[in-house]
Parts: structure tokens; sequence; C-alpha cells
């Protein structure tokens, strides 16, 4: 067994080696404080036959015992990947992934599971450190280690992992992953941080993360495991000069169409002619790698024209902006609604308005959570022109939805100020490229046109980079379109608002970016989001005025806490009574919050009055609508507030001399009666018919 351990900032971290899982590839048992985590990797010997793609598989999981819990529902045991699992999984692949060699096709899957949690460690920048250390003890080829950090910044002061309840208080919450050098992943959100309070973070993050990489490194030194001999995809040169010959210029041509279902229409058949062309000349194994050559000669032509004429594909200059179209309120029906169309990406932006019963309960490691704010993400196949079929979120749209609800969750009005639950849902009508930063676009305008009071507009756009071939000459392209991001170096999503940025996710195909370049990305990242903010802005610059029709209305009241049984009654008596008179639902916290939800404006104040009058004082001199309850012989007993009833003797019924109570008066007449008095011993008072006719 090996052990390395290093102190970072006031965490102590060990990992060990050669204990536990020693079958597989390679494990590590990560330790910090109460956590324990297990990563492993396995990888087949060689690729399968024909295989052309690497087939890398990453798989979080928390399991519950790690905190001493069953899982929840029916059945007692973990099945199904939550989305909070889902969404770090996504976070150890995304900068794993580029580490690989190129060529080769070999599967691996990596498996990180949390066997012991400690409430004060957030899990995302560990889980990807110890999915590198296990790669890194293993003789699978690997151009690592990276290691991941949590960044929180509370107060001006910036944190290395820090606890979780002191994440409540962060205006940041970011998680990088690097090497040595430089930075490969960049996920989270901010409340519109500026892009120096940006950079400075990942200045910071860098320092923490070279530690872990030099960590991995003690550690991978003393296993020294020699890393396996593999046979990586290498093109047939011969055979890859021939198709070029063929089919080079004509793709060149093709790919300048602007119209993304015409180019794909010419490739297609360029594509086929070549293919027939040589199909006589070569086998079936050749005809599949002709098809990758075709593949990475479209990369070189759209690279090639971006260094050689500083132009793209579709005739843009480097920081231009797609054409921009907005549509608000398209559907009658809904609490809010928008399109926003960018280039031939297209998203319906549609928001929902609800009651605190419609709140999203989430339970993991950290504790049970409520969700009053929810944004998500639907990619249908026909948006890209596809038979796709129908099968819930993936991950893609998980992820998807999850930076878009970051980028907005910042300008959400608090639920104490707008006490309803909001959900936005974005559904891409047309895709290509940066969907997830026009479904920020077209939810920020749905909530907008819904009348929810946000701080102000946001926006999104995704950044590309093509670097060439030595890696010394880069260019950076604002607002990236599908073939930019496929044939790309980078895809690095901003989101934000005039004041500052919001959310972020950078992804690479290389095997780091330094700050010099991220510096460069954000200053033109700024430049078109507020060009897209200008248009934004001339749809709708401030909130709607007033709600939807359809949408529900809430109001909120605060009642002494000690009263509360008053509002309640006995058996739940007196607040059934208001629910069936106002038509309306009542909901009371243990701190006299009272919650009112009506489907009408008429219907909420109709409860508000009656709680009011639950609490109202009896006044002397005052004039009531007061109900009769019951008749004796010497009077009537009425009701002139909820539960508060008062003495009518008969001989303030009338003016005149009554024979019989019954006589004028009966049980469930609503009559005008004024209090001429108050026991202030007993707290009893009386009543006056006769008085208040008067």
């Amino acid at each position: 067994m090996h052990e390395q351990s290093i102190t970072l900032g006031k965490e102590n971290i060990i990992l060990e080696t050669g204990k536990w899982a020693k079958q597989a590839d390679g494990s590590v048992v990560y330790k910090c404080g109460n956590l324990v985590m297990l990563a492993t990797v396995c990888a087949a010997d060689d690729a399968r036959e024909s295989q052309d793609f690497f087939p890398l598989t990453v798989e979080y999981s928390e399991k519950m015992y790690a905190v001493g819990k069953f899982p929840g529902g029916y059945i007692k045991r973990e099945s199904k990947p939550s989305e909070h699992e889902i969404l770090i999984s996504r976070l150890i692949d995304r900068p794993i992934r580029p580490m690989f060699p190129k060529g080769y096709f070999s599967e691996v899957q990596i498996v990180v599971q949390v066997l012991s949690s400690d409430k004060n460690i957030s899990l995302s920048g560990h889980a990807i450190t110890a999915a590198s250390a296990c790669l890194m003890v293993s003789d699978i080829p690997f151009s690592g280690p990276i290691a991941g950090v949590r960044v929180g910044r509370v107060k001006g002061e910036l944190f290395i992992n820090p606890p979780n309840e002191l994440m409540s208080e962060s205006d940041l919450d970011l998680v990088v992953a690097g090497t040595e050098d430089s930075i490969v992943m960049i996920e989270g959100e901010a409340k519109e941080l500026s892009n120096a309070e940006l950079l400075k973070a990942l200045s910071f993050a860098l320092e923490s993360i070279q530690q872990l990489v030099s960590f991995q490194k003690e550690l991978a030194a003393k296993v020294n495991k020699p890393k396996r001999s593999i046979k990586l995809k290498t093109p047939n040169q011969e055979l890859l000069a021939k198709v070029r010959e063929y089919s080079f210029e004509r793709l060149s041509k093709a790919n300048l169409n602007k119209d993304k279902l015409a180019r794909a229409k010419d490739i297609s058949a360029i594509y086929e002619e070549t293919l027939e062309y040589f199909r006589p000349q070569v086998n079936e194994e050749d005809i599949k790698d002709i098809k990758n050559y075709l593949h990475e000669m479209e990369a070189e032509v759209v690279r090639d024209l971006i260094f050689a004429e500083g132009i793209r594909y579709d005739g843009r200059k480097l920081d231009e902006i797609r054409d921009i179209s907005i549509e608000i309120n398209v559907l009658p029906g809904a609490h809010g609604s928008a399109v926003f169309t960018r280039g031939q990406t297209q998203s319906l932006g549609v928001m929902t308005l609800g009651t605190i019963a419609d709140n999203q309960r989430i339970e993991n490691l950290e504790g049970a959570k409520e969700k009053v704010f929810m944004l998500h993400y639907n990619f249908p196949g026909f948006s890209v022109g596809e038979v796709k079929k129908s099968s819930g979120p993936g991950r893609r749209e998980i992820g998807h939805g999850n930076l878009a609800e970051r980028a907005l969750k910042s300008v959400i009005p608090k639920f104490s100020d707008f006490p309803y639950v909001i959900r936005v849902v974005s559904e891409i009508l047309e895709s290509n490229g940066s969907s997830s930063m026009a479904s920020v676009c077209s939810c920020s305008l749905a909530l907008m046109a819904g009348g929810v009071p946000v701080k102000s507009s946001v926006a999104g756009v995704a950044m590309g980079l093509i670097t060439d071939s030595d890696k010394k000459n880069y260019a950076i392209l604002s607002d990236i379109a599908g073939i930019e991001d496929h044939f790309g170096d980078m895809d690095f999503k901003l989101a934000g608002t005039r004041k500052g940025i919001t959310a972020f996710q950078m992804d690479l195909k290389i095997t780091g970016v330094g700050l010099d370049v991220l510096e460069k990305v954000f200053i033109q990242a700024e430049k078109g989001r507020n060009a897209i903010l200008d248009i934004m802005d001339k749809s709708i610059a401030k909130a709607a005025s007033s709600l939807s029709k359809t949408a529900p209305r809430i109001l909120i009241k605060q009642i002494p806490k000690e009263r509360i049984g008053e509002l309640i009654g006995t058996g739940g008596k007196m607040i059934r009574s208001i629910i069936e008179q106002s038509k309306a639902d009542i909901n009371i916290d243990d701190e006299g919050r009272v919650t009112i939800s009506s489907p009408d404006e008429d219907s909420a104040q109709k409860a508000i009055e009656l709680i009011d009058a639950i609490f109202e004082e009896v006044r002397v001199g005052k004039i009531y609508q007061g109900k009769v309850k019951k008749i004796a012989d010497y009077g009537a007993f009425v009701e002139i507030l909820p539960g508060r009833e008062g003495l009518l003797h008969v001989s303030k019924i009338d003016s005149k001399r009554i024979a019989s109570v019954r006589d004028v008066l009966n049980e469930g007449d609503i009559i005008p009666v004024k209090v001429i008095a108050i026991d202030e011993r007993t707290g009893k008072f009386d009543l006056s018919r006769k008085d208040a006719l008067n």
C-alpha cells in the first residue's frame, strides 16, 4: 500500500492506493475529514473492431449510508443517478476527456463513489482530483495529472474548498480543473462579478491546483507503475493524400454556405461521391477511415479560413454576433413567454408561477433542500432535423438546464418579496450552436414578460477558440455556431447582466489554456453580451407592471406566532371556514407567516379580510355587520368578528318595545350592531341594534 498526504488550506487530504479494489486497473481511496471516496478506473486492452471514437464513461455516485440514512422512496436502495450526481459526473468527465492520447479508442470507465460524507466539505473539486489520481496510479495512458478545486468569495476574500455553510454567504461558486500550468475546465455562478474579479479567482484556484498536481505526481512516483503498450489509430498517409486531392477544394466551397441545412446537404453529397469513387479501390475498414479524413478536412477548412482571412465560414468577423429576433408573450395561456432567435438557434422560453406547494424538494448527502426557482431545458430531435426517440432528459439536457438556471438565479427576487415558485422551460426549436445561452436569453425575456420583478435582463454568449498546430497563434470567436463548436478547441459559455457575470462553463479539446488568453475571452464576451442585451432591451426593458390574468395571486400576511392557534381554530374549524368562504388556499408556517394563494384577486382579498377580522380588536362605538348565532328569551348572541360574540339585549334590539326576540330576529340573520360597552376584566361586550339603526 502507498499513501500520500497534503494540507491545502484548512483541509488535510490523504490518498491511499494498493489496499482497496486491487483488481481495477487503478484505484485510490481519497480521504478528507470524514469524507471518504473510492475512485477506480478500468480500460479495455484494445479498441473494439472498427471503433473510431473514444468511449469514456464517468459515473459519480453518492451512497446514502455515507450519512447514515436510508434512500428515500418506496425502494430502499440507490437506483438511477440524481441530477446532482449527473452534474458532478459531467464535472469529472469534461476536464479528463481531453487528457487521453489522440487515436486512443479503448473503452475506459471511471467510477467515483462517496462512501462516507462530511457535511462541511463540498465534493465537486475533490471528486475531480480523486478521478485523476486513480488514472495516475494505473497503467492507462493519461496526460495528467489534473486537479479540481472549488472557490468561494465572502466579503471580497477568496477561499479554496470552503465549507458548505460558508458558501451560503458567498457571491461566487466556482469549480476549476487544471494542470500545473493551465486551466482545463471552469464551471460555476456568480453574483454579477466583473471580469477582473473572476480572473483573480481563477489565478487563486490555479495556485492550489498546482499543489494538488504535484501531490498526485509524488504518489504516482511511489507506485511507479509503467503505462501499458497501446496501439493508437493513425491515418494512412497515402490514402489521406488521395482523398485530399479528390475532395478538399469542393469541401472548401461547401463549407462557406451560411445555411446549416443546405451546408449539411452539400457536405453529405461530397461524402457520398467521395466514398463511391474510392469504394472499388479499398476495403470496408478504409471506407470508415475515409469518412474520418473528410471530417478532419472540414475542420481544416474552417480553421484555415479564420487564420488566413480573419473571417468565419458564414462571413462573420471574429467578434460578430449573429442576427437576433425576439417575440414576446407568444403563448396566451402561459404566465409569460418569449422566443429568442439567434442565427439558426431558436429557444422558446415559457414561465409558470406557482405556490409554495409547487416547490421542488431535493435530498442528497448535504441534506434536504427546497427550490423555489427552477429552469428545465428540452432538446427535441426536430431542432436539428433528426428523428430522435423521446426518452426524458439526458446528461446534456440536465447540464444545459443547470447552467441556464444558475445564470438567472442571481436576478430572481427573494421569495419573501415575491412569494411565488417560478419554473421556466426552454424548448429548443432550432439548434446551430449555443442553445444553452439562447435559453438564458429567452427565459430572461419570459420572466420579464410575465411580470416577475427581476433585477435586470440576463444574456449569454458562447465563445470559441481556434489554435494553430504549434499552439502559438490563436483566434477568439464570439457566438460560435455548431460547426465552430464541433471543429474548435474551446466552448466557453458566459452569461451575465450589464453589471457583471452570473454564470460560466468552459470545456476544452486541448490540454489547457492560460489566464492571458482567458482575459481576452472575457473582454470579447462582455462586448458580445452587451450587444445582445441592447437588442433584448428594445423588446422589453423591464418587468411587466402586472402578472398575467392566468397567473395565481399570492399575498403574504404576518400574524403574531403566539396567536396562530386562533387562526387555525379548534380542530382547524376557523381556517377551514376562511378557505370555504374565500375559495383561497392558505398556508401558515411556524413563524406566523400566512401565505394566501388564489386564482383571482377578489378571492385573495376576501381571505385577507377574514383573517384581519380574527385579530381585530373590538372597539366601543364601532358599528359592525354581525351574524345572529343564538337566540334566548333575554336577547341574542351576535358574532361581529370571527369567534367574537357579544350580547344584544332584548331592550337594545329596536326603538319600540318587542314582545319576543324572535318577532324581529332569526338565527343566521346579518344585522348592524354597535358596541356600547366592554368589560375590561372579562373581555365580554354588549351590543345595540337600536343605536346602530339610529
